[in-house]
């Protein structure tokens, strides 16, 4: 596993409490007062340990606030404004009183006198702690909502991996049944041809197995799978399957949901060819346009009426696999034209 880069294994609480704090004391070095007699370095350097004692106060108090927060956060106890502002008040007067002592102990000024300052004091680091507490729940917030985020759209992606594997699950079984059912026919009529049938449903076995465990496989495996098939049904059929394959060049990467091809192709052959006497071509186009979109299409002689009577199963099915599998940009349509059945699906330019 590799090692945690820099900004993860730094505390962005600490960044942020050193940045807003070091802030105050750059200001309060800032806005240091014009006391008579009081000017030289010494007098200087002591009034900067002063806001630095301030500083340093208002870190490890607000830091203290911060783990009363978590404690009640984490009892199930949520405090209130009310309890906040009670305590902004509180962190405010103590941090006043901590900030006097450092007058008194290092006495930038001389010796404290009067009590003309503190009003002014105490409103200072009350805002100072109620701006603390506006940023504190503000970034709570935002990371409450970044992680609530993150676990939906983990919800979404595992919900949506669990939908495309049962799709996926529907369609093996589906090829599978029809492939028994050629062979058994075989047996008695031809053993050689039903042995040469098993071979090749052997193959299209072993790449349904291992391309089940992803979403999408390249074309070109998709089209070995439709050859294996097409040799299949073609000792089934003999002449009266007539195939035809023209996959574009630069189109054997392009990604497509597994058996998705291989059910257009088989729908193909139910209603194309088993269903007329004198069979059916089945052509199987691939090509890229002109706007980067990757068009396969599998057409077979025959009418959409002839699919009255299916249940379309294999059709909604790779619909549904596209969509989950590549997004809304793919999609599968079928339509009729010059005597001619078309399932076309078009591929979005990212696969």
């Amino acid at each position: 596993m590799p090692a945690p880069s820099l900004l993860a294994r730094l505390s962005w609480y600490w960044m942020c409490q050193c940045a807003g704090w070091g802030l105050v004391l750059v200001l309060q070095v800032l806005n240091r007062p014009s006391v008579p007699g009081y000017a030289a370095p010494d007098d200087v350097r002591r009034y900067v340990l002063v806001c630095c004692w301030g500083a340093a106060s208002g870190v490890l108090l607000s830091d203290a606030w911060r783990r009363i927060l978590k404690r009640r956060q984490a009892a199930g106890a949520r405090m209130g404004w009310g309890a906040v502002l009670a305590g902004v008040l509180v962190l405010g007067i103590v941090n006043t009183m901590t900030q006097l002592a450092g007058y008194i102990v290092i006495r930038p000024f001389g010796p404290v006198r009067g009590v003309s300052w503190l009003p002014a004091a105490l409103a200072s680091w009350w805002c100072l702690h109620l701006m603390w507490n506006v940023f504190h729940t503000a970034a709570l917030s935002l990371r409450r909502a970044n992680r609530l985020e993150a676990e939906t759209l983990r919800l979404q992606v595992g919900a949506k991996d669990a939908q495309l594997r049962a799709l996926q699950a529907q369609v093996n079984p589906h090829f599978f049944f029809n492939s028994m059912n050629s062979v058994r026919a075989l047996v008695y009529e031809d053993r050689d041809a039903a042995a040469r049938m098993i071979d090749e449903l052997t193959s299209v076995m072993r790449h349904a197995l291992q391309a089940g465990a992803h979403d999408t496989v390249p074309l070109a495996d998709e089209i070995d799978v439709v050859r294996a098939y097409l040799a299949i049904e073609q000792i089934r059929f003999e002449q009266r399957l007539r195939a035809y394959i023209d996959v574009g060049p630069g189109l054997d990467t392009v990604r497509i949901p597994p058996m998705a091809l291989q059910t257009l192709v088989e729908n193909a052959v139910k209603h194309g060819v088993e269903a007329r006497p004198d069979g059916s071509d089945i052509r199987i186009h691939a090509r890229r346009q002109d706007d980067g979109v990757a068009v396969i299409e599998v057409a077979n002689a025959g009418t959409i009426q002839a699919l009255s009577g299916s249940t379309r199963t294999g059709l909604v099915n790779a619909r549904q696999r596209l969509a989950l599998a590549l997004g809304a940009g793919a999609n599968l349509d079928l339509c009729e034209q010059d005597g001619w059945v078309r399932a076309t699906v078009r591929l979005p330019e990212a696969t």
